[in-house]
């Protein structure tokens, strides 16, 4: 499983859902389960972004897939980082 860093803004329409009913967001994630994407961290952010989100998936099309799913509801706007621990990043270097 690859390990990637989602950052997610809110839209209008998803911050009023979100002030609606608060538990959509633990549903979402019950929907990203369904879609192969496991939510490791969750966080809720001051700043640019609203969300912070550590999750692993099988590869880039699972994310991407993800991504315009979520992206095509109106609600978020994602960034999607692909990370590698460090650790295995000194590996490849050697």
């Amino acid at each position: 499983m690859a390990t990637y860093v989602i950052l997610s803004t809110l839209t209008d329409e998803g911050r009023k859902t979100i002030k609606e009913n608060p538990k959509r967001i633990i549903e979402v994630n019950k929907e990203l389960e369904k879609m192969g994407i496991k939510v490791k961290e969750q966080y809720s952010v001051l700043g640019p972004y609203d969300f912070v989100n550590i999750v692993e998936a099988k590869d880039n099309e699972a994310v991407m897939k993800m991504s315009f799913e979520l992206g095509a509801r109106g609600s978020v706007q994602l960034m999607t980082l692909a990370a590698i621990p460090v650790a295995d990043l000194v590996k490849m270097l050697k």
